[in-house]
């Protein structure tokens, strides 16, 4: 892969996450042919046909609903198939179903193609991402999960909206678990260098002080909060992964709190969670050792104990 254009790209799952990410992969223009496979063929024929009468307002890109056998010469293949979470539901609940799901996936694509990049998007996505570490035999750079990408994003945009700033230049990161043991590291957040207490304090722009624990609340349970409005979220996760696949496809270097095996970072081995990643066209090339304040590095580890603990119930 490392000697050629990415340019094939397969979603496994049309459902609102899957269908959402490949237009957005359509309108991103990175890549020149997305397949979109699911267990419903109408359903999967029936975004693809919808998506494609789009095509003369984008760049051009080959869009079409497939079966396992087009995962064949595909550079990146994202996983977002598998049980919804309902409402009232954690992520774990939902780990048990998923995982069974993801063996008759991951099987089928790797008769079909064993050099791609597998980017997990289903959740419980550090445990699913495990999981398919463990069944697909790929090397451990080349499995992905989403990971906290998209929990960063909530960080920093609640950050932004308190402050008044860009949230483009609002620098910090949700770590761990993406879901309720997820850390919030304030010990890294910043502002142009300066960190986020420090300018609030010198900012007088508001009458409230930044709360914490409201923010990190709110980057908490903001999933179930959309559930709990309109059923699903889609928009913004599919967002995180065309970032993500960007990332890989420009061979760029980003950091991005992605999800992958840890070998002892942060005092944590044998189980996937969201840490600052460099990502390029290997995946993952080089996991950070970033310095966290000793509350948030215990809080990191707790959540990693709590995966393992949930890893160990499954049949794998």
């Amino acid at each position: 892969m490392n000697d050629k254009v990415i340019k094939k790209v397969t979603v496994i799952g049309a459902g609102f996450v899957g269908s959402t990410t490949a237009y957005t992969l359509m309108i991103s223009g990175l890549v020149s042919e997305i397949v979109l496979i699911d267990i419903n063929k109408d359903k999967a024929e029936g975004e693809v046909m919808d998506m494609n009468h789009g095509m003369p307002f984008v760049r051009p890109v080959k869009l079409y609903n497939g079966d396992y056998s087009d995962c064949k010469g595909s550079d990146i293949v994202i996983i977002t198939a598998g049980a919804n979470q309902k409402e009232g539901e954690t992520r774990i609940d939902l780990v048990k179903k998923n995982t069974a799901i993801f063996k008759g996936i991951i099987g089928e694509v790797i008769k079909y193609n064993t050099d791609c990049i597998l980017l997990v998007v289903t959740n419980p996505v550090d445990i699913l991402t495990y999981v398919t570490y463990k069944i697909s035999g790929f090397p451990k750079n080349k499995v992905i999960g989403s990971g906290t990408v998209l929990d960063s994003a909530r960080f920093r945009y609640l950050i932004g909206e308190h402050t008044g700033v860009d949230p483009r230049n609002v620098h910090a990161y949700i770590l761990g678990e993406h879901g309720d043991t997820e850390v919030a590291t304030w010990s890294l957040a910043n502002i142009a260098g300066i960190p986020v207490d420090k300018y609030c304090d010198e900012c007088h722009g508001c009458k409230d002080s930044l709360s914490r624990r409201t923010i990190y609340e709110n980057v908490k349970n903001a999933a179930y909060e959309i559930i709990k409005k309109k059923g699903a979220t889609y928009y913004a996760v599919a967002l995180a992964v065309r970032r993500i696949v960007e990332a890989i496809v420009r061979d760029e270097n980003s950091i991005l709190t992605v999800s992958s095996l840890l070998e002892g970072q942060y005092g944590i081995d044998n189980v996937c969670l969201s840490v600052p990643t460099i990502v390029n066209k290997n995946g993952i090339e080089r996991i950070l050792n970033v310095e966290l304040s000793d509350k948030e590095s215990e809080l990191l580890r707790k959540s990693g104990e709590t995966l393992k603990n949930v890893i160990k119930t499954l049949d794998i």
